[in-house]
């Protein structure tokens, strides 16, 4: 039945020849204010049908429909040759983007409607499956980025356990930043999906495309700043928990190691599940046709009663036995009783459907509610059984699993909840249609077995006889109908295998795309790691698992929007699309209406199905333009998301540039300060300014200048640690005193009560409470006390580092002057300037108080010993410089000290 209002007059097919052809000659002429008046040849008033077509939405385009009949066809053609042309004007895409259609949140809100476009509601929903199926993906990337933290974690601290509280505050830390930036995202999305229309009840095809962009947008920003937090993590743990450089670094790689395991784990499942959803959405697709035929029942059933109705009278007024105005009369009140019935029916369907619909919402909250507690008890079941570290990869394919089969099963929960209220909408159509064609029925009888012998004085054998013929044609007309929808529905399972072929040729493109960009970005990274060189094997895998892991992100998330912009693509195409259906089944009409047609109707025919292939060439080629268009805007987005790869792949080398370089500096200042030291020895030896008194008098005041700084540094030691003492007995005995001043309620309880049993077990339990109490207290005051402790520590090293430096640098000075050799500073000797920016920790050991002899000075018999050669001389500065660094236990014994 035709949708457009211009040919509502036309749009029934022909139920016999003869009957059209009165209908074309008919020329009755009816008063104009005549509400319900009746058409020649039986068919619907348009006054009455067209409250029973779809409704024309707020800025809906008209589609051009198909004619009727042929002869339609060929008037459509007298009267505008260019119609068809028009339908693909220049300013088509603007009005279809424009095209407004109801805003659906579930698939059952479509079946109740009485007004919706259903191939723009359901992709609709297809669009919020795909988000709904990323939003799943990312919140399992972050658990799993969890567990994958705590196994690297225990690997990092192997002497911590995982209830220690600096394990706790690192993964806490982590898990804060993720919960941060998922809230984040979510108040993005709700924000985008109030915006535009707000809360209208109908959105546009624009719109939709809009916050799809926007949408895309927010969810490349949140992937950045994911990349930050994890790029985050050695910062982290080496400036906030003093964690050395090199055991970050290898958590980084192990952590990035695992998460590209995740990370394809995650990709086969989106590609999978993008698969089920596209089945899913054929589904719905296929159930709201089902109920669109059911609900075109009555309908059917009312032309085709009327038209038999409207011929039967027509034969008694062929014989006389009926009067025109008459038979104009009983004909008026038929279509009035008959639509109105139908309207009735419509009213009600959707009354009772939205019921039907609310309580199907309802109960799919409710059981998702229950799914959903069910599951993350699953969860953190699995997680307290299994054992991560014994084999990560295995560990994390296991969780996987699991999250896969919870999320198949809230998908399996909503599809049975989507049929089951298909069910209840068929079943509550076939109840009233049953109960219409009831209705239908008694009016019939009604006409020709009491109305018709009362006003014609007809015998009541003659008008059952003429209601049974009714009976018959009406019978036969909706074998017709039926034969003609039963044509419908195979155009329209052709047209849906067809759409089906293009989504598998889209997801066929997006493979071969992923594939060219993974080895273009793969390709130009070793490309530049390979033209840079001198970093090492460890930094050049290092920074090639972060851009794969990277890119892994990065193109997953660009394939789910290649998904959502070839579902726009064919939201774009849905009303061309339906006007090529409607021209096939009228095409089906045309060719099974008659096994004999003349040669004008053949050539009406050859008409028809030659404006059906234009069309079908018109929707190929407006479909390639349009996926071109939506084609050319993934690739700006695939290119902006390689601009931030590149960034932070910019940003990975150059770190890795700079920690090459540090090192090489590193290594040639050690170098050039051994061969500085080599050379001064030697250029000593040799001088003929350098004596043995000479030298033993720099080494005798280096010796004592060792003296001093190490007698310093144990004085501020002593002092350090006994002022500490001091205020941690000053605590104690605050505490103690303010224990004493308050005493328990308990004890001045018992105190007063008789000595009875219950009163001494009260107060033996009250004690034991407040004697537990003090364990931790007391814990938490050594932990303090020994945090400040080690901090002092600290400290002092850094203090005593930097004097030992400088003495040594002042004796290398004095014995350079000795010996006449130039003395390069700035270049040999940036210890002094180096612990000034930033205090290091070097290899030279500190000895302890009691070895301070052995490095005390010489006495008069070794510097009287002492002869001019130069074994003598070589032989000290030697010795000179392997005591300054044989203090190693004293070094060692700080730093556990330090730790501690």
């Amino acid at each position: 039945m035709s949708k457009d209002k211009e040919a509502v007059d036309e749009c029934e097919p022909p139920s016999d020849s003869n009957i059209t052809a009165f209908a074309l000659k008919a020329k009755v002429i009816y008063p104009i204010n005549q509400k319900f008046r009746p058409l020649a040849d039986g068919s619907s008033n348009p006054s009455l049908h067209e409250n029973l077509k779809q409704a024309v939405l707020p800025h809906q385009p008209v589609e051009a429909s198909p004619s009727s009949s042929l002869g339609s066809l060929s008037q459509g053609e007298k009267d505008d040759c260019s119609s068809s042309s028009s339908v693909h004007s220049a300013t088509s895409d603007d009005r279809f983007l424009s095209r407004t259609f109801l805003r659906v949140n579930a698939f059952p809100e479509v079946l109740a409607c009485e007004s919706v476009d259903v191939d723009l509601c359901i992709y609709s929903l297809h669009l919020k499956d795909l988000l709904h199926l990323d939003t799943a993906l990312r919140q399992e990337k972050h658990m799993m980025f969890i567990q994958i933290f705590k196994m690297c974690l225990l690997d990092l601290l192997p002497k911590k356990k995982s209830d220690d509280e600096l394990y706790q505050k690192i993964l806490s830390k982590q898990e804060n930043d993720l919960e941060e930036l998922e809230n984040g995202l979510q108040v993005k999305l709700s924000n985008t999906e109030m915006s535009g229309a707000g809360d209208s009840e109908y959105i546009t095809l624009a719109d939709v495309e809009k916050k799809e962009r926007e949408y895309s947008e927010q969810l490349i920003d949140n992937m950045e700043a994911f990349w930050k937090q994890m790029a985050n993590i050695q910062h982290f743990l080496v400036d906030q928990f003093k964690c050395s450089s090199s055991k970050a670094r290898q958590l980084m790689m192990t952590l990035t190691e695992r998460m590209i395991v995740a990370e394809g784990l995650l990709c086969d499942s989106q590609e999978l599940q993008a698969l089920d959803a596209l089945e899913r959405t054929m589904g719905r697709a296929h159930m709201a046709k089902v109920i669109e035929f059911l609900k075109l029942q009555v309908q059917e059933e009312t032309r085709c009663r009327l038209a038999a109705i409207s011929h039967g009278l027509e034969l008694l007024a062929g014989e006389g036995k009926l009067s025109g105005r008459q038979k104009e009369e009983l004909l008026t009140q038929q279509h009035k009783a008959f639509w109105q019935e139908a309207e009735r029916f419509s009213r009600e369907f959707v009354q009772r459907g939205k019921d039907l619909v609310k309580a199907s919402l309802a109960h799919q909250v409710e059981g998702t509610a229950k799914l959903t507690l069910a599951q993350e008890e699953e969860q953190r079941s699995f997680l307290a059984e299994a054992q991560p570290t014994a084999d990560p990869e295995k560990f994390l394919k296991a969780f996987h699993e699991v999250l896969e089969r919870q999320r198949l099963m809230q998908c399996d929960l909503e599809e049975e909840e989507n049929v089951r209220a298909t069910e209840a909408v068929v079943a509550l159509c076939q109840e009233l249609y049953f109960s219409t064609v009831d209705t239908f029925q008694k009016f019939v009888d009604a006409l020709f077995l009491q109305t018709l012998p009362g006003m014609t004085g007809l015998p009541p054998e003659e008008c059952d006889y003429l209601r049974q013929e009714v009976q018959e044609n009406a019978a036969w007309q909706l074998g017709k109908s039926d034969r003609f929808r039963r044509q419908q529905w195979k155009v329209f399972q052709e047209l849906l295998e067809q759409e089906q072929q293009v989504w598998m040729e889209e997801c066929a493109l997006s493979n071969v795309l992923q594939t060219h960009l993974r080895e273009d970005h793969e390709g130009t990274i070793r490309g530049v790691l390979g033209r840079l060189g001198g970093l090492t094997e460890e930094s050049t895998r290092c920074v090639l698992q972060g851009h794969d892991l990277l890119l892994r992100s990065a193109l997953r998330r660009l394939a789910l929007r290649g998904n959502a912009l070839a579902t726009l693509t064919q939201m774009r195409l849905s009303g061309k699309k339906h006007l090529l259906q409607e021209l096939r089944e009228q095409r089906a009409l045309e060719q099974g209406s008659s096994q004999c047609l003349d040669e004008h109707q053949w050539q009406l025919l050859r008409a028809l199905e030659a404006r059906v292939l234009e069309e079908a060439s018109r929707l190929e080629e407006e479909a390639q333009q349009t996926r071109l268009q939506l084609q050319q805007r993934l690739l700006a987005e695939a290119q902006e998301v390689g601009q931030l790869l590149q960034q932070h792949v910019e940003c990975a080398i150059g770190q890795a540039l700079l920690v090459h370089a540090r090192n090489a500096a590193t290594k040639s200042r050690a170098k050039d300060r051994d061969d500085f030291k080599r050379t001064l020895m030697e250029a000593a030896v040799e001088s003929v300014y350098v004596t043995s008194a000479g030298v033993s008098r720099l080494v005798q005041a280096y010796y004592q200048q060792i003296g001093r700084i190490m007698e310093d540094h144990e004085e501020r030691k002593l002092q350090h640690l006994k002022t500490l003492q001091g205020e941690r007995m000053e605590n104690y005995k605050l505490r103690k005193k303010q224990e004493l001043s308050n005493p328990s309620s308990g004890s001045r309880t018992a105190g007063g009560a008789p000595e009875t049993s219950q009163a001494v077990h009260q107060r033996m339990l009250s004690q034991q409470k407040r004697f537990l109490a003090q364990f931790p207290v007391h814990q938490q005051m050594r932990l303090h006390a020994q945090q400040q402790q080690a901090g002092v520590m600290d400290l002092l090293e850094a203090q005593l580092e930097t004097q030992l430096q400088e003495a040594e640098q002042n004796f290398i000075s004095e014995l350079a002057a000795l010996a006449r050799v130039p003395l390069a500073e700035s270049k040999l000797f940036p210890a002094k300037r180096g612990l000034l920016e930033k205090p290091l920790r070097t290899k030279r050991k500190k000895p302890l108080p009691r070895e301070r002899g052995d490095l005390g000075v010489p006495n008069d018999e070794d510097l009287a010993s002492g002869d001019q050669t130069s074994g003598s001389l070589s032989k000290r500065l030697s010795q000179q410089e392997s005591e300054a660094g044989d203090s190693g236990n004293s070094k060692k014994m700080l730093k556990r000290r330090s730790n501690l």
